[in-house]
This record gives C-alpha cells, structure tokens and sequence, in this order.
C-alpha cells in the first residue's frame, strides 16, 4: 500500500492508482488475525480516501467504485481471516488427537527389558498427521523379552487400525505363550479376522531367553526385511531366515508358516530390527541407503543416541522428505558391571537422580547373575 501510494503521488494527480489499495487487505488476510486484517483494511480505506482527494475523484463515481471496492475486499478478506482461524483451530485439534493416538498405539518402550538395552527411532512421512503405519513393541515375559517391529500395508487411518490390531494381539499373546511360533498364530488369528481383501502386514519377531548362559536370540520373520546382526568384534550381517515366508494376514491361506531361527546374541552384541523405509530410502541418484555399510553408526555408548546418528544420516542420505515411515528398534546386550565397579546402594549420591537408578539397576543384573 506504501508502494501503491508513492508511485500515485510521484505520477501525478491524473495516474490513478488508488483502486490498487485492495492488494493490502487480500494479502493481510492469507497470514494475520482478524484484528490485524481489520486494521489493514482501515488504513486501505484511508489511504484511498486520501488519494481520492489528491487526484480530485472523491465523490465522482470512479473516485466512489474505488472505495467500495477497497471496503468489499477488506470485508471479505476479514471473512477469509475468521474463517481461516477457525480451520487452523480445528486442525490442530485433530493433529493432538494423531499424535494421542500415536502414543497409544506405540508406548514409549522401555531403556531396560531383561539383560537387554532398548531404543528405538521412529520417522512419518507424513509429517503432518505424526502417525503411520509402522509398529513396535517390547513385553517383558515368562519366556524372555519378546520383541516386535512391523509394516502395515498401505497409509493412513486403516493402516493404524490394522496395526492397532497387531500390538494389542501380540502384547496379550507375547506373554501367555509358551513360543514364538504359537505367538506369530495368534496373530494370524487376529489379522485374519480384522483384513479384508489381499492387505498383510510383513512383520519381524525376536525372544531373547532370560539367564546369564544364554548367548543366542530366536527371530520368527513373516516378511520383513531380516535385523541386522553387530557382533562386539565389529562383524555385521543381516539374520536371513532360513526360508522366506509370507507376511501376517496371508499365513492362513495353505501356506507353511515361519520357522523359528537363531542367531548368536552376546553380551556386546546389537540387533537393530527396523522396516523397509530405512533400507529402501533413496539418494537423488536413486541409490538405496547402505544400512550395513553405516553400522559404524551404532558404536556410540548410548543406545538412543546411536540411532540418532543413524536417523540423522538417513535424511543427510535422502536430502529430502521420507516417502515411507520409517521405525528402528535397538537391541544391545547388556554388559554386566564387574563386582569392582558396583556402587553400593546405601552410598549413592543422593543429588543425582539419574546415577542412583543407574547403579541400582546395575546391581540388580549382578545379582541376577549370580543367581543364573
């Protein structure tokens, strides 16, 4: 409006410019409040009016059609304005709903379960909605700590109900079942009751035994991209399974199911269990991002740290938005504190709030292993 009015009056009184006026109160309400619309508006009318007067139309009916046009625009941009704030009320609304579903559908999961550390690391594509259609939990059991990460096929609300389907049939049947082979039925059960069509969901799942002598891991894969495998020397593999199999929700259809398997799990060692948006994000030269070849990645003391790094490089890999979701699960062995190094409970510090559950925490795993 500024420009509108130092180009009318640098032309001269026959230039015209005033009905130009109009941009100021359109623009202001794309971005402002109701009240800064307004006042933009105001301050059109006046500008206007004044311009009128120094290019003599004001009470002619050009000089007229200009100030109605100018109090029309700002009017209808003060509609726009409230109309506007009202959407942007209702959406963040519906993006805190999302975002309570997303911490129902996928609890913070635990630092410590068993002799394990966990961590994990979770990226939507959709980045608006902060939900999808990955999944993950971790159940400490009878059996062991038994670990799943998985991907619905598909996006939006019906991949999170299917998924919403997986994690309350697994966290029932992760604890009451004896194997992993009669928790990946259970969950076939559930899919098959709730899938319609050809949908599936390829899914990995892993038991880690309870006991000091246990070195190995059991994975049950139905179509999911194998873990890879860090072993304390600096080894990396991908645990394949012995045969592919079909994902959850088309088990049920005649074909043979998963065979367990395992792969040596030491203390020192790391899992990290994730879904095909890691493996299959892709470069502008449409080069796939080399997971094993980033296991370096993973050295860092702190296991959500480690897979920050790890996050943080996928997007330096991508240089873009994510097209898939994206979840990785951490599993590290824990190492057990030697008797030397234990802190005795009754000399914690007591102004550290961290250190004090840290140690007890430590004792805890050597007393459980005196016990094994």
């Amino acid at each position: 409006m500024g420009a509108v009015g130092a180009a009318d009056l640098t032309g001269g009184p026959g230039i015209g410019l005033q009905p130009m006026m109009a941009l100021g109160p359109a623009f202001a309400g794309l971005s402002g409040g109701k009240r800064r619309t307004a006042l933009v508006g105001a301050l059109a009318m006046a500008l206007s009016i004044a311009l009128s007067l120094y290019n003599g139309q004001f009470g002619e009916r050009r000089g007229n059609a200009t100030l109605i046009s100018v109090a029309g625009v700002s009017v209808a941009a003060l509609v726009a304005t409230s109309m506007r704030q009202k959407r942007e009320a209702e959406l963040a609304n519906v993006r805190s709903i999302a975002e309570a579903a997303q911490r129902v559908l996928l609890r913070p999961v635990p630092r410590s379960a068993g002799r394990l550390r966990v961590a994990v690391s979770y990226t939507s594509a959709v980045a608006e909605a902060r939900i999808g259609g990955d999944l993950y939990e971790v159940v400490t059991s009878p059996h062991g700590v038994r670990v799943i990460i998985g991907d619905v096929q598909g996006k939006g609300l019906e991949a999170v109900e299917t998924a919403a389907v997986v994690l309350g049939a697994f966290r029932e049947a992760a604890y009451d079942e004896p194997d992993l082979p009669t928790v990946g039925e259970r969950l076939e059960r559930a899919l098959d009751r709730h899938l319609l069509g050809e949908k599936f969901v390829t899914a990995v799942l892993a038991e880690v035994p309870h006991g000091a002598h246990t070195r190995t891991a059991t994975l049950l894969n139905f179509g999911h991209p194998a873990p890879l495998a860090v072993r304390q020397d600096g080894t990396v593999h991908f645990a394949e399974p012995p045969q592919r199999s079909l994902p959850l929700g088309l088990g049920l259809h005649g074909s043979e199911p998963p065979r367990p398997h395992e792969v040596p799990f030491a203390p020192g060692d790391q899992l990290l269990l994730y879904t095909d948006g890691v493996t299959e994000a892709r470069d502008p030269d449409n080069h796939f991002y080399p997971l094993d070849h980033r296991a370096h990645l993973l050295k860092d003391p702190d296991a959500e740290s480690a897979l920050e790094a790890v996050r943080q490089d996928i997007q330096e890999h991508v240089r873009s938005p994510l097209h898939d979701d994206a979840a990785m699960l951490l599993l590290r062995y824990r190492t057990p504190v030697p008797r030397a190094a234990r802190v005795p409970e009754q000399e914690l510090p007591r102004d550290d709030s961290r250190s004090a559950p840290a140690a007890q925490e430590a004792n805890a795993a050597d007393r459980a292993d005196a016990a094994d």
